[in-house]
């Protein structure tokens, strides 16, 4: 049976990418109740607004890695959306119970399984849309179990202003200049920096923890890479398969 790479993560606090994307199609239902039945801190996953104002979950603007049809998910409605099947991630097989959730759908497994979530805003969202992520959110009361990520600065302002000065949220970036890492410290915002670039930059660490800033890596699958940044400090790694 397929299983997730265990590794000496001492305090790091492991976030599943995509849900357990390693052994489910990635951003379904299985994938977030496979990491729900796991030792993860949390579940990563993606939103974007359909053509009907709605809020799915996929990581891609199209569905054709996901699914043996390719639609504009922007350009698409919800119903057509949940009308695809989703391929299995072993086989590529096409198979009536996966298909793509709504973004409710994911806060519900998330919260049922007592993991946070850490939802990624994928494109340039009007803040009404953004408005409309809260309240979801929200309805399931649950908004202090997640974590905002983008790499739209733009998306996580809007957030800082329209939600309780306590939400988390963390700016997804490579490489960062020191005029940005004011601005996040400024708003309160934490790092999620590809871990490679950590990897081989190496002194934006002390930078981040001079502004107090929290540090998140995505998307580590080495052992012996997240070792790496076990050594350097980090608070929270992203992983398709590491546990």
């Amino acid at each position: 049976m397929a299983d997730t790479v265990k590794f000496d993560k001492g305090d790091i606090k492991m976030v599943a990418h995509r849900g357990l994307s390693g052994i489910e199609t990635e951003n379904t239902a299985l994938a977030f109740v496979a990491a729900g039945n796991r030792s993860y801190f949390g579940i990563e996953t993606d939103v974007h607004v359909t053509s009907d104002g709605k809020l799915v979950i996929i990581h891609d603007d199209s569905t054709g890695r996901v699914a043996n049809e390719s639609l504009s998910v922007e350009g698409s409605t919800l119903e057509e959306l949940k009308a695809l099947k989703l391929r299995d991630r072993e086989d590529g097989a096409e198979r009536n119970d996966i298909r793509l959730p709504e973004l409710d759908d994911y806060i519900k497994i998330c919260k049922r399984y007592g993991k946070v979530c850490v939802l990624e805003i994928k494109n340039l969202f009007e803040r009404d849309r953004l408005k409309d992520v809260i309240g979801i959110i929200i309805e399931r009361d649950y908004l202090k179990n997640v974590i905002f990520i983008s790499f739209h600065l733009q998306n996580l302002l809007i957030l800082r202003e329209e939600t309780p000065k306590d939400t988390r949220l963390q700016f997804l970036c490579g490489e960062i200049s020191d005029e940005t890492i004011k601005i996040l410290a400024d708003n309160r915002i934490d790092i999620d920096i590809h871990y490679p670039t950590l990897l081989s930059h190496q002194e934006y660490m002390p930078k981040f923890r001079e502004k107090g800033l929290k540090v998140n890596c995505w998307t580590c699958d080495d052992p012996s890479d997240a070792l790496k940044l076990k050594a350097l400090g980090v608070d929270f790694i992203t992983s398709n398969i590491l546990e």
